[in-house]
């Protein structure tokens, strides 16, 4: 069974950082493709960014491209997402998601592609 799980989130003021972990449990995450989505209050849940299973290719939304970097350690079955510059809009549950993938350089951008799910962390970004 794979089980993403999320951790790194917090209660931060405007303009400062944060980085989020997530650690993949339970098979090689060199198989998965990763990635970063968040939910804000009342809205849908969104793609923040993802990692192609070889680390190799990246896709970050435009909303966070300048600030947000994600990254990812094969050998510790771990993904990153270093958040800077934080705005009062980052606010939301962060979730981890993967799925197994034959592409190396495969970079999935909508839920529905992704086949595990975290419990999410909570980012609160404060004026």
């Amino acid at each position: 069974q794979v089980q993403p799980v999320e951790s790194g989130g917090g209660l931060v003021q405007a303009g400062e950082s944060l980085r989020l972990s997530c650690v993949v449990s339970g098979r090689t995450v060199s198989n998965y493709a990763m990635g970063w989505f968040r939910q804000a209050p009342g809205a849908e849940r969104e793609f923040v960014a993802g990692v192609s299973r070889s680390g190799v290719e990246k896709y970050s939304a435009q909303s966070v491209k300048e600030r947000f970097t994600i990254s990812r350690d094969n050998a510790e079955n771990t993904m990153y997402l270093q958040m800077n510059s934080l705005k009062l809009e980052d606010t939301a549950v962060y979730y981890c998601a993967a799925t197994n993938t034959d592409g190396i350089y495969y970079v999935p951008r909508e839920e529905h592609h992704y086949d595990y799910w975290g419990q999410g962390t909570q980012v609160t970004v404060s004026s």
